[in-house]
């Protein structure tokens, strides 16, 4: 398969190279470009009407069929104005492949996390569109929004600095947006449509026959798209004439992957001189998460090497089929005009239970990269890594920052993987180990704070599957996982309807883990209110199930959460008994640190109570066992609570000692740190 990945056995090995390594660049549309330029300049009506400074970002409207470089032209004329705007070029596709919409929500964070800006996870679409109105008024940037399906999608992301510029695509008009800028693409001129041939092909096949090369421009509307396929496909054949290829193109017929789209015939045409099994991966290409493939995923895909899949896919990229993304090619993407032809071609040629089995591939293949990806991280040694060594070498990483850069480089894959496989509805149990892999990846690459907007977006999808599947020990992880992120955002309320449902889930599923996280989570949530009679309530419940379930550790954790309310209650009595018992759990479990700590604690709760003097006698045990503990940092703040109790005493000597003491810790430990 590697030989005959694609039909280029005929070619010159100089031609094939070039091909690949010299893709066509930008030509013609400097007209277009010229007024798209002056549209910046010009005044709108609303400054005319208003007499002052337009209060948005202008916009500007580039609108052709698929196929007809829009998007070329929106980088282009993104290249030439990016000197204008020294906060950068921000870019966001507004359609998936197939057509769908990306929701609002998903693209203003995405553009908030390329210029840095901090986005809660969870956040509503008119936070996050607010967020980025806020973010860019202070910025002077160029937004390239591509394949806007209305104005509805564009309008929540326009900034209101008129220091910025937007420039949109679409297939038709925004209306509904004032004063925007339209320029309507159809085909290249004629010069311009030769000169993408020439970029493709070379000159010298152009030149000899040029009435031929302008009948094949004619055949292919003038569209860029075209244009590019008939040159690639020419450039992978140097015996070939343009005008052999013209009259081939003349003779295919219509059904019905090949209308009279000028695009279609063309891409038909190409598509039918490739060998059966590159034509089989192209088809399937189609499958691809977010349009986005790199080798390993056309491997699963068609159940081929990866060694096969990457020679494939550079083949395809020297036809104009794909087009590598960012400069390494390490990943491709179908050219959005492309995507509907190869969907219907796998509808008419492949069975449905064959796109099954190779999504389900695909989504194996996803899994292991994940867990491979996550496994770097372990040391050396542990039981993670000697599980990698048995892997293929293909699925290994060498390094945690490769496998850093590969999380990175596909996470828009792998977050549109996990959405598009719960969306199937038919492959959930794969769904649900690609959503483990994919969060304890995450969490090993980047932290769970780091993460925590994608996180956010996963456990989602895992609480719809565990719903759908009737899941209840899932759906109850889930909610407290989503209610746990809420919770760290400031949303409370939100939190604590979500730890409910958790609490009631887990009960139903006989989950006593579940049942005492989200009960304790309950207490946390209404700590967090300020209604300590609540919080100690749940705390109480929580500490009654972990006494039940003799979990002596958890028992001594929960009873210093209850004298924490109990204190802030003002109900030092209580609070004084929480902490003892809390103390004499950890005591019995030998856990020194924590033991030092709730005698700390204990000391706190003694002096807000009135007795410095049995205050001072906790605190200075609770030094002693800080000092065994090796704990430097608590050592110094009980010197300090030393000092301010001896101070309530009368002793001011000694409080000083006691002071100069806990700044000579702290000072001893910041030179050792450096």
């Amino acid at each position: 398969m590697t030989d005959q990945a694609v039909d280029t056995h005929t070619a010159a090995e100089g031609d094939l190279e070039r091909g690949r390594s010299a893709p066509a660049e930008f030509v013609g549309r400097q007209r277009e470009l010229k007024e798209l330029r002056a549209d910046i300049e010009r005044t709108g009506l609303d400054t005319l009407a208003a007499g002052k400074k337009p209060p948005r970002a202008r916009v500007l409207l580039i609108a052709g069929r698929p196929g007809s470089g829009r998007t070329a032209l929106a980088e282009e004329l993104a290249g030439q104005l990016a000197g204008r705007y020294p906060d950068g070029v921000l870019r966001a596709k507004l359609a998936e492949p197939d057509g769908t919409r990306v929701p609002t929500e998903r693209t203003a964070r995405d553009l908030l996390e390329a210029l840095d800006y901090p986005t809660p996870p969870g956040a509503a679409e008119d936070e996050l569109a607010e967020s980025l109105r806020t973010a860019l008024s202070v910025r002077r940037v160029l937004i390239v929004l591509d394949g806007a399906a209305d104005a509805d999608q564009v309008e929540p992301l326009l900034p209101d600095s008129p220091e910025c510029l937007v420039v949109a695509t679409a297939e038709g008009p925004l209306t509904g947006i004032p004063d925007v800028r339209p320029c309507t693409l159809g085909g290249l001129d004629t010069k311009s449509a030769l000169e993408l041939l020439s970029g493709c092909t070379g000159s010298v096949r152009i030149t000899v026959d040029p009435r031929a090369a302008e009948s094949l421009a004619e055949l292919c509307a003038h569209q860029p798209a075209a244009l590019v396929l008939a040159g690639g496909w020419l450039a992978a054949r140097p015996k070939a004439s343009v005008a052999e290829l013209s009259k081939a193109l003349r003779h295919v017929p219509d059904d019905e992957t090949a209308t009279a789209d000028p695009l279609a015939r063309v891409f038909r045409f190409v598509y039918e001189s490739l060998p059966s099994p590159a034509a089989r991966i192209l088809r399937l290409l189609s499958l691809a998460p977010a349009g986005l493939a790199d080798p390993h995923t056309a491997s699963a895909l068609a159940g081929c090497s990866v060694s096969a899949a990457r020679t494939t896919l550079e083949d395809f990229t020297a036809l104009g089929l794909v087009r590598p993304v960012g400069a390494q090619r390490e990943q491709y993407e179908v050219p959005g005009a492309l995507h509907p032809l190869l969907k219907a071609l796998t509808e008419v040629q492949d069975r449905p239970a064959e796109l099954q089995l190779a999504r389900a591939r695909m989504l194996e293949r996803t899994v292991r990269l994940l867990q491979s990806c996550r496994a770097v991280t372990e040391p050396d040694g542990s039981p993670a890594r000697k599980k990698l060594a048995g892997l293929p070498r293909a699925l290994r990483f060498p390094n945690p920052a490769a496998a850093a850069q590969w999380l990175r480089l596909r996470q828009p894959a792998l977050l549109a993987s996990a959405r598009l496989a719960v969306a199937d509805g038919e492959l959930d149990t794969l769904a649900r180990r690609l959503m483990a892999a994919l969060t304890r990846a995450l969490v090993a690459h980047r932290g769970t704070q780091a993460a925590a907007p994608e996180l956010y977006g996963i456990h989602t999808l895992v609480l719809d599957v565990a719903a759908r599947r009737e899941l209840p020990r899932e759906k109850a992880a889930a909610l407290l996982n989503l209610a746990d992120l809420d919770a760290q955002t400031g949303r409370t309320q939100e939190a604590l309807a979500r730890y409910r449902s958790a609490l009631d889930t887990a009960r139903a599923a006989a989950d006593p883990y579940a049942t005492g996280r989200a009960m304790e989570s309950i207490g946390g949530a209404y700590q967090e209110l300020g209604d300590w009679h609540r919080a100690a309530d749940w705390f109480g419940r929580a500490l009654a199930q972990r006494l039940a379930r003799d979990e002596r550790v958890e028992v001594a954790r929960l009873y210093g959460r209850l004298g924490t309310v109990h204190t802030y209650a003002g109900q030092y009595g209580e609070a004084l008994r929480s902490w003892r018992s809390a103390a004499a759990g950890y005591r019995k479990e030998a856990d020194v640190p924590s033991y030092a700590r709730a005698l700390s604690e204990m000391a706190r709760v003694q002096e807000y109570a009135g007795r410095p003097e049995e205050s001072l006698g906790t605190c200075r045990q609770a030094v002693e066992w800080a000092r065994k503990a090796e704990d430097v940092r608590l050592q110094a703040a009980l010197q300090v609570r030393l000092a301010d109790t001896l101070d309530r005493l009368g002793d001011s000597a000694a409080a000083g000692l006691h002071r100069a003491a806990a700044e000579r810790m702290l000072g001893e430990e910041l030179h050792g740190a450096q």
